[in-house]
């Protein structure tokens, strides 16, 4: 197998480092063919992919789960889906005070992105009014930068929160086009695609993360890889599925170890510039394999817990880029 992947792992080499392009769709299905043996191989020229094309900084980011649960979308994945019996039950937005603790918490941790996010199909006027005076209120009280996820926007709505100072924007694609439908059943792919659309156009930083280990074949999560570079995010979160009870995708095995640092290593490598982070997931899926992730391609992580699930505590993860000699710093500039 060796004469096999290493002349894949070198020509990969060859085109990012010497020739500065993008790797091709065939060269990308080349090295996620590759044998688990020349996994370490792919990831560290992921890490040296990482260093040459967005730098040495490590960009932190704190999550609040502004409004949990109740939403009406049935993506098959989220206990936050009102279609399914989970232990996850609706909550009102969060109070004012509630969202600038957590704010503050985030700052004090050296982070620079702060994100907001709401388990809605889209946001109403009510929530948008509630949203753009908390961009504000945050931006003020921490200097943090301040992003937003509440699913999907019209143009208008957009540009609405541009102009009130939001500086990036989630929406993930999480599937391939031709997986979406197995997993997501109220609303299309091309909503989301449009959503992306809307956030560029409008200033606004573009986040779209994908979610793994759903069911997807290779050739479909190569798929997304190419719908990714489509959408020209600023950053990509790396999220593998943990299997929520009461979901449909409750029975699924998480994703193995190895096959998460490939893959992290292949989304570098498909996506040199971005801000790769680590999001759900890792802890569960890579366990004692969580600082390779750090030098295979990953250059953001989300500090804390998520939205439904526990994360590891936050100074694990600032001990750990500590150990690995990481600094933390925005990382908008880099792309």
């Amino acid at each position: 197998m060796i004469g096999v992947t290493g002349p894949a792992i070198a020509r990969a080499s060859a085109a990012l480092l010497d020739e500065r392009r993008q790797l091709t769709v065939d060269e990308l299905a080349e090295l996620a063919a590759v044998d688990d043996s020349a996994v370490p191989s792919l990831a560290s020229l992921a890490h040296e992919v990482r260093l040459a094309w967005a730098g040495p900084t490590v960009e932190v980011e704190g999550i609040l789960s502004a409004k949990t649960g109740g939403c009406p979308e049935d993506c098959h994945f989220c206990s936050q889906s009102a279609a399914f019996d989970t232990q996850v039950k609706a909550t009102p937005f969060l109070d004012t005070e509630e969202v600038l603790a957590a704010a503050q918490q985030t700052a004090e941790l050296g982070a620079t992105e702060f994100c907001m996010v709401l388990a809605v199909r889209g946001p109403d006027r009510r929530t948008m009014d509630r949203l753009i005076e908390l961009t504000a209120l945050v931006s003020a009280s921490t200097g943090l930068n301040v992003a937003v996820s509440a699913g999907i926007l019209t143009r208008e709505q957009a540009f609405e929160l541009a102009a009130a100072g939001v500086h990036r924007y989630n929406h993930n694609l999480e599937t391939s086009r031709s997986f979406f439908g197995e997993v997501v059943t109220t609303h299309s792919f091309d909503e989301r695609v449009d959503t992306c659309s809307y956030v560029r156009e409008a200033g606004m930083e573009l986040c779209c993360g994908v979610l793994l280990g759903m069911g997807e074949t290779t050739e479909q999560r190569l798929e997304l890889i190419e719908q990714i570079r489509a959408v020209e995010p600023c950053e990509v979160p790396i999220n593998f599925l943990n299997p929520r009870p009461g979901t449909p995708l409750q029975i699924r095995k998480p994703v193995g170890a190895l096959e998460a640092i490939r893959w992290i290593a292949l989304f570098r490598l498909a996506l040199p510039s971005v801000i790769l982070r680590y999001a759900g997931g890792r802890e569960i899926t890579l366990r004692d394999l969580q600082a390779m992730g750090m030098t295979s391609g990953i250059n953001a992580l989300i500090v804390g817990n998520y939205l439904t699930t526990l994360g590891r505590s936050p100074q694990q993860d600032l001990d750990m880029l500590a150990d690995l000699r990481m600094p933390i710093g925005s990382l908008s500039a880099a792309v």
